[in-house]
């Protein structure tokens, strides 16, 4: 199984994320994967909020993962035979039916609670929890084009990633470089 994290910075670059969705749905063809969504401007309202009136850690933290659930939404409306998930049998059952298993995190997150609150925890945590919870092996974690430095993971990030996942970080601009990381998920 493949992870594929969908930075939510692609909505604001034109063109991106239609290319990077139609590199997961042929992926989807050839092996199981899952999508799980970035944050994006969803989440940087909640940042924005947090910043005006001081948001608890808790709120924060619920509420930036609520915004990764309206992110899945556009997605599933983006992505060839997406199908909008909420757990683990919801993925299986999605696969099972010959589609794209795309995470609303929120309602398992809320179950498990597994993740500290706190803004070092981001999409990018979430994400490899959830490879290794769903028995991944592989995290693409596909990034805004402008995307460089110390800022391309979160810094709760290496504690999340379970030792037999990899992962690896692709710029949406990549495509060749996105379809090899997506290819490699099948050795």
């Amino acid at each position: 199984m493949i992870v594929v994290k969908v930075g939510g910075g692609l909505l604001a670059q034109a063109g991106r994320l239609d290319a990077v969705l139609a590199e997961v749905a042929l992926a989807s063809r050839q092996m199981p994967l899952i999508v799980v969504p970035g944050g994006g401007p969803f989440a940087d309202a909640v940042r924005e909020l947090d910043r005006r009136v001081g948001l608890s850690d808790d709120a924060a933290h619920w509420m930036a993962v609520l915004a990764m659930d309206q992110y899945a939404h556009v997605i599933v409306d983006l992505l060839v035979d997406g199908a909008l998930v909420t757990g683990p049998s919801e993925i299986e059952r999605a696969r099972a039916s010959g589609r794209v298993p795309v995470l609303a995190p929120y309602r398992w997150l809320r179950e498990a609670d597994p993740l500290p609150h706190s803004w070092d925890v981001t999409s990018d945590s979430i994400a490899a929890w959830v490879a290794g919870q769903v028995g991944g092996r592989h995290l693409v974690l596909v990034k805004p084009a402008d995307a460089t430095g110390s800022s391309l993971v979160d810094p709760h990030f290496p504690r999340a990633l379970l030792d037999h996942v990899t992962s690896e970080t692709i710029p949406a601009d990549r495509i060749e470089e996105l379809r090899a990381a997506l290819r490699a998920g099948r050795v």
